[in-house]
């Protein structure tokens, strides 16, 4: 009788579409097509939600102030945001993933993690799944999609960068290592702006450089992140795809035309966000015992207060406890954006599984389109 591996190998692949908002409005209007466009916010107010590559050009990107976006490019187009119809274009996507695995993890929208070791067509190579999803999503989007593959999440996620936008990239184990070396500190993912800088201030500027530190070092200059980053640049990654992500928290915000100066103003903005709130907490059919309110100043200033219960509350005692977290004190200035949310939600924690580290019999990395 045969031995079954007890450690089957892992093939990771991270697909993430190419500037998806931008480029739904742009399939939906053929004359925003090969144009600069920005999703969010209108010439002198809001912010930045996605950008097309177009935009891009002109150094525009998301989170940016769409007063700076529209100075950067005079001619840009404003499109509203519709995610009504970003989530109907992101279920097909999805159908077109669980033609392969049930294992998908997504992250977004417009991205997933597939774990296709053991895959519904029986296909050996992930690369060629990987050519064939983004091939299927074209075809029944008319979208592009990028993809990595490798054998862990995290080699994944940076390998689908390497050849956007519409192409796919791969990340071999036997060359992992010497790639992370030579990559920009920046470059790696789950390491931000802030501690990319912090990180340079002592001489970690890529891969190479962070594994000079030790283990010892890595903890105590970064806390528990220490070990993750340990790891990370030796290509070492154990998270497993999780098709059951648990949903953490339900909000909704909006960013006004006009600043809030007033406190029937600040009312009747809320009230109209927890109306919002309350619709996707019955579509959803989650509770949250922990309400918080988002506040941003004029001045990009931002506040939140929390209120956490006992027990689960009801849809009249979240308005209240809004009300309550909005009086708590008096706000100091104008207001240009409220958000509300649940926390502390009745969603039981899936355990989490951790795999040990796998290997995939390929021989170079490289990328094609």
């Amino acid at each position: 009788m045969e031995e079954q591996n007890p450690n089957p190998i892992r093939k990771i692949i991270h697909v993430d579409m190419d500037a998806f908002y931008a480029s739904v409005e742009q399939m939906d209007h053929p004359e925003w097509r090969g144009k600069p466009l920005v999703v969010g916010g209108n010439e002198s107010r809001g912010v930045v939600a996605a950008a097309s590559y177009e935009a891009r050009k002109f150094g525009i990107y998301s989170a940016m102030s769409s007063m700076i976006a529209a100075r950067k490019c005079p001619n840009l187009i404003f499109a509203r945001p519709r995610f009504d119809r970003y989530k109907e274009i992101s279920e097909q996507i999805r159908e077109v993933f669980y033609e392969y695995t049930d294992l998908v993890e997504p992250l977004s929208l417009d991205e997933a993690f597939l774990d296709v070791t053991e895959n519904k067509k029986e296909i050996k190579s992930a690369i060629l799944i990987a050519k064939q999803i983004r091939l299927k999503i074209k075809e029944k989007t008319g979208l592009n999609a990028s993809a990595g593959v490798s054998y862990n999440k995290f080699l994944a996620k940076i390998a689908s960068d390497l050849n956007k936008p519409n192409g796919q990239a791969y990340i071999l184990p036997e060359d992992a290592e010497e790639f992370l070396e030579k990559l920009p500190i920046g470059k790696f993912f789950g390491i931000g702006k802030v501690t990319a800088e912090k990180m340079q201030e002592i001489g970690i500027h890529n891969g190479f450089d962070l594994k000079q530190f030790s283990l010892q070092f890595l903890t105590k200059k970064f806390g528990k992140s220490g070990l993750h980053y340990f790891n990370i640049v030796r290509g070492i990654h154990l998270s497993e795809v999780q098709p059951h992500r648990v949903r953490k928290s339900l909000s909704a915000e909006n960013t006004f035309e006009k600043d809030l100066i007033t406190d029937s103003e600040f009312e009747e903005a809320l009230k109209a966000i927890n109306k919002e709130l309350l619709k996707r907490l019955r579509k959803s059919g989650v509770k949250g015992r922990t309400i918080t309110l988002k506040i941003k100043y004029a001045d990009f200033t931002q506040q939140t207060r929390s209120k956490t219960l006992d027990q689960y509350p009801e849809e009249e005692t979240i308005w209240e406890i809004a009300k309550e977290l909005l009086k708590q004190e008096e706000l100091p200035k104008a207001v240009r954006l409220f958000g509300l949310g649940v926390s502390n939600l009745n969603i039981t924690e899936e355990h989490q599984h951790f795999g040990e580290q796998l290997k995939i019999p390929f021989s170079r990395i490289g990328t094609f389109s």
